[in-house]
């Protein structure tokens, strides 16, 4: 796989990139800043904001904080989501098995798995399949915000 990587053949899967920085002892938000994270020891591990990994999508309207520890991925993976108005957060099928679990923080949400979509508003949680195409939209003209669970079997 990494040599596949390093030539430009493979894209790799956000599980995969993180199961190779845990591997080789690497902050993954530092990967991605270019830089280092301090690590704390002790029994309380704290990820600053500003080492919290983040992803977007193509179009910029969505973005996903990945709350969960590296050494999870794969298994059980949180983020917190925030959608912009009229923005959807398309996913391909995962693993599976795979299981989503979404709390919205604000209304104006709806949830599609399969065929099946439903709305979703502050204080409630939809919880689907998510090894079919699923997705998340925001259907309000106001920035929407949810905390999404990806559970793998």
């Amino acid at each position: 796989m990494l040599s596949q990587i390093e030539r430009g053949q493979a894209n790799p899967t956000f599980a995969v990139v993180w199961s190779l920085t845990n591997a080789l002892k690497i902050d993954f938000s530092a990967l991605l800043e270019g830089g280092t994270a301090p690590v704390e020891t002790g029994s309380v591990e704290v990820q600053t904001s500003s080492h919290t990994p983040e992803i977007k999508s193509d179009d910029g309207r969505c973005k996903l904080r990945i709350l969960s520890p590296p050494r999870l991925a794969g298994t059980t993976e949180w983020y917190e989501v925030e959608i912009q108005p009229n923005g959807i957060l398309d996913s391909a099928p995962h693993a599976p098995g795979a299981f989503e679990h979404f709390t919205a923080l604000t209304s104006g949400l709806e949830v599609t798995s399969g065929g099946t979509t439903r709305s979703v508003n502050a204080g409630e949680t939809a919880r689907y399949q998510a090894d079919v195409p699923h997705r998340i939209a925001n259907t309000s003209s106001e920035i929407a915000r949810g905390l999404l669970i990806l559970l793998y079997h």
